[in-house]
């Protein structure tokens, strides 16, 4: 990634402050002045990277799809369950999962709505009626969406790493909430979503990791 540096710094750079320096540095400097792109001493490089630039690039992605893998860690279970299929998000709030191994399910979320289909079971449930569910949903979809305003609603949010990889964890604020989900971490690299992690208030965990797929 590169950064516009400011006209004011050209003009100092080429003043006499440059002389008594060391020549490699000297050089540098002044390939900086007459155009080349030296990312690390641009100024907007040492400005920190945030959780607002971070939903700002999350936000630039109005529509994907992944493939995903599932595993479940259940404490009365002696193996781990594990399940994979697809993902599609499309801007600002459907997002589609759609299981294909072991057995066929789909989940789609639009708006305020979540419609599951079981073989030949089909259940509609309104995300109002069910607030910890909507919750849970919400940071996924939040997330996707750069929606830090959502993601607040519900949840603490605190940010580790860089842009090129980074984890953002939610921390649920409400105690309902908190007696079934503990912690979210999501993980990813740039503005790519890698894998979400939950851990649940009685032990049991699942890691959802992604692999983003092209689009038709």
């Amino acid at each position: 990634m590169t950064f516009p540096v400011h006209s004011s710094f050209f003009a100092m750079m080429r003043t006499r402050r440059l002389r008594g320096l060391p020549k490699r540095l000297a050089f540098t400097l002044l390939a900086l002045t007459t155009g080349l792109t030296l990312t690390v001493l641009s100024p907007a490089a040492f400005a920190a990277w945030d959780l607002q630039q971070l939903m700002d690039s999350l936000a630039q992605n109005k529509s994907s799809r992944a493939t995903f893998v599932d595993t479940k860690y259940i404490a009365l279970l002696d193996k781990p369950v594990e399940s994979s299929g697809e993902l599609f998000y499309t801007a600002p709030d459907r997002l589609e999962k759609r299981t294909l191994k072991p057995k066929p399910e789909s989940m789609v979320v639009n708006g305020g709505e979540l419609l599951i289909e079981r073989g030949r079971q089909k259940y509609r449930l309104q995300l109002q009626a069910y607030p910890e569910l909507a919750a849970f949903i919400g940071s996924i979809r939040g997330t996707l969406a750069g929606d830090r305003t959502a993601l607040e609603r519900n949840y603490r949010l605190s940010l580790d790493g860089t842009a090129e990889r980074w984890t953002l964890q939610l921390l649920p604020l409400d105690q309902k909430m908190q007696a079934v989900i503990q912690r979210i971490r999501i993980a990813g690299v740039r503005d790519q979503v890698r894998s979400i992690e939950t851990t649940q208030a009685d032990g049991d965990s699942s890691l959802m990791t992604i692999e983003k797929s092209a689009l038709p």
